[in-house]
């Protein structure tokens, strides 16, 4: 433990030159005359030359010189600085566990205030928007055209449209597009624009007159006896096909629906009496192309709604065909006086 009363040079009393001068000397007063009252008679001699052996340790302890076998202590302390604390010798540090010995897992210290941040670095600019025009729009929902009916077969093809063309644009088609774009991971907008056209060009092959012009998907049902002979407008529910017969022979034959439970189309034989090759209902409002008018308003038209929504729907008692290219040869060829006949 260290002596803080030691004076100059702070060493303990352990220390070589650790006592202090005024406790080496021995002088008169009454440390002297106990030893005198205790002896009986004065040692002056002794006294004497004890005196002369401690001036003499006095003078050596005060050189800067070190003492021997204090090797290892710090030398002393000037007067202006403080005295730093000496550790006790009789303190030995406590040999390390093997808790110890481990290596140290704690994260390094983090840096100091003083420690310079770095520099910022400077942020890049946000790209600019692409100013390119969106590509051109060939064919949309509406369109009707012979490029619309290359676009059913060409999507019919490579597994997007079921049916057969029809040269319309309508939900199935936009639908079948829809499809084609998202698995290209083109824009998906149902409309068919310049990019997506070109990439369906080179994914499918030029499509034959036989893909572009179909027969009717359904089988024609053996014809009612009451068409085999003349010019007849052969049609039957229950097939969901129109026959053009001349003579007993089909010349054409397409896909029809009729009308709904609520508004449904008569059965029986009657005779076409009117041609309206633009016809737009004045009852619903709606486009009637090519209508062949047979009993009151109903009539064998091309339908828009059918060629885009197949059997889903209905007619307000009309026979509706979905193959416009069809309709429009049959319109070509019908005459009024021509025989009608629907049946189940």
């Amino acid at each position: 433990m260290t002596d803080t009363n030691s004076g100059r040079d702070g060493r303990g009393a352990s220390g070589t030159g650790g006592t202090r001068a005024s406790e080496a000397i021995p002088g008169p007063g009454p440390g002297m005359a106990a030893e005198r009252c205790a002896g009986g008679r004065p040692r002056g001699r002794r006294v004497a030359a004890a005196s002369l052996v401690a001036l003499a340790a006095l003078a050596t302890g005060c050189e800067p010189g070190t003492a021997e076998g204090a090797q290892d202590v710090a030398p002393p302390v000037r007067a202006t600085q403080a005295a730093a604390p000496t550790p006790s010798p009789f303190l030995t540090a406590p040999a390390p566990t093997a808790e110890d010995a481990k290596p140290s897992t704690a994260p390094p210290p983090s840096p100091s205030a003083s420690t310079a941040a770095p520099a910022p670095t400077t942020a890049r600019p946000a790209p600019e928007p692409s100013t390119a025009p969106p590509p051109r729009v060939l064919m949309r929902t509406g369109s009707e055209s012979e490029r619309v009916r290359e676009l059913q077969a060409r999507l019919r093809q490579i597994g997007h449209f079921g049916r057969n063309p029809t040269g319309y644009y309508g939900s199935v088609t936009a639908d079948a597009v829809r499809s084609f774009q998202a698995k290209r991971r083109l824009p998906v907008t149902g409309s068919t624009d310049a990019v997506t056209w070109q990439r369906l060009l080179a994914m499918t092959r030029v499509p034959t007159a036989a893909e572009l012009d179909p027969p009717t998907e359904r089988p024609v049902a053996a014809p009612d006896e009451r068409c085999l002979k003349g010019r007849v407008l052969c049609i039957s529910k229950k097939s969901r096909t129109l026959a053009w017969m001349n003579d007993g022979k089909v010349v054409s034959a397409m896909d029809v629906r009729f009308g709904s439970e609520y508004t449904p189309t008569r059965e029986g034989v009657f005779e076409v009496f009117w041609k309206s090759r633009d016809h737009v209902s004045t009852l619903y409002d709606t486009p009637m192309p090519y209508a062949l008018f047979f009993s009151g308003g109903q009539a064998v038209h091309y339908s828009a709604d059918f060629a885009a929504n197949g059997y889903g729907g209905a007619s307000h008692g009309c026979v509706n065909v979905r193959d416009k290219k069809k309709v429009a040869a049959l319109f070509d060829q019908v005459k009024n006086g021509d025989k009608v006949v629907v049946s189940w």
